[in-house]
């Protein structure tokens, strides 16, 4: 899952970004309000992290912006201020959620993994399908009861496809979804990963669409 982290401080910036890296995610970060609206404009992201009291554009104008556009991903409003009317600002500019600062690091975490796993429909962290369960709070997977040992990027691609499960998901949007920005994108290497996730889960889950991309199915028997 790619995650946008708009946050002026550069030392809670950072923070927030190893945090997050360390649980699984991919990040981007920006560091003041125009930089934050432009990377939410252009590229696909699962959900947001996005501080108030921004330099050049304040994070209630960026959230406005970015819902007038029908940009729907998740919002995770952080906040030095104290005031419920400001909170109820950011709630009425289309935040989902928020954090006062400061804050604990795994909260960050676990309610941007609530978010995520609601806008993707599903109410509980374990995702079951067939013999497979993925556990995303956890970032763990079972086959038939067994644990299995994925390496990260092979768990973003699997946790990607299971937070969609049943819909095809196309080549160019995994790739965007489970690599950074910075990253070498040969989308080539997702067909190896694919090929290596199939090899250890050993369970026809994952349906292959030429030309269109691939399905994780909701009760296995994967053509």
């Amino acid at each position: 899952m790619r995650i946008l982290v708009v946050e002026d401080e550069p030392q809670l910036n950072l923070r927030i970004e190893q945090a997050l890296e360390g649980a699984g995610f991919v990040v981007d970060v920006a560091f003041d309000g125009e930089e934050g609206l432009f990377l939410g404009e252009t590229e696909p992201y699962d959900a947001v992290v996005l501080d108030l009291g921004l330099p050049r554009l304040d994070g209630v104008s960026v959230l406005h912006r970015w819902r007038e556009q029908n940009r729907t991903m998740p919002v995770l409003v952080l906040t030095a201020r104290g005031r419920w009317a400001e909170k109820a600002q950011a709630f009425d500019a289309g935040a989902d959620d928020y954090l006062t600062k400061p804050f604990e690091m795994d909260e960050v975490i676990y309610r941007l993994r609530a978010l995520i796993r609601r806008v993707s429909g599903h109410s509980s962290p374990e995702i079951t399908c067939g013999p497979v369960r993925i556990d995303t709070s956890q970032g763990r997977v079972w086959v038939d009861g067994t644990a299995v040992t994925l390496t990260a990027q092979e768990y973003r691609i699997l946790s990607y496809l299971a937070h969609h499960r049943g819909r095809v998901v196309g080549r160019s949007e995994l790739v965007e979804h489970v690599y950074d920005r910075d990253d070498d994108r040969d989308s080539n290497v997702i067909d190896v990963l694919m090929g290596r996730i199939r090899k250890k889960l050993k369970a026809d889950i994952i349906t292959t669409l030429r030309g269109q991309g691939w399905r994780l199915e909701a009760g296995g028997n994967a053509p």
